[in-house]
């Protein structure tokens, strides 16, 4: 007997590509997904995350890969880097561009756990 829960999930995949197709110039490879996921779950616990937490993610990539790609997500306006409070370190927020993407996902999970 076939249950909706893997019907709700394929649903759930078809709106998140559809609001890809949406904002085409926009699109995030995983690496920088796993990187804005990280950085907006933070910002929703009120934790500071620093350049320097991001860059020693080794199981995401190279310091050299995830430095580019917090570039990436700051070129695209996901993120914007702050100095802390000696002025040292950088920390790294979330834009209200990054939270309307998280708002638009959440809707679509809404949706698909609705259709089940």
């Amino acid at each position: 007997m076939a249950t909706n829960k893997p019907l709700s999930y394929l649903r759930f995949l078809n709106l998140i590509d559809a609001l890809g197709r949406m904002n085409p110039g926009k699109k995030l490879d995983g690496i920088e997904e796993n990187l804005l996921d990280k950085i907006v779950n933070c910002a929703h616990t009120k934790e500071s995350i620093l350049v320097g937490d991001l860059i020693a993610l080794s199981e995401l990539g190279s310091q050299a890969t995830l430095h580019g790609r917090l570039k990436n997500l700051s070129a695209m306006g996901y993120i914007k880097m702050v100095a802390n409070a000696d002025g040292r370190k950088k920390e790294v927020v979330p834009t209200k561009l990054a939270l309307k993407r998280y708002e638009e996902i959440s809707k679509c999970l809404e949706k698909a756990i609705k259709a089940a």
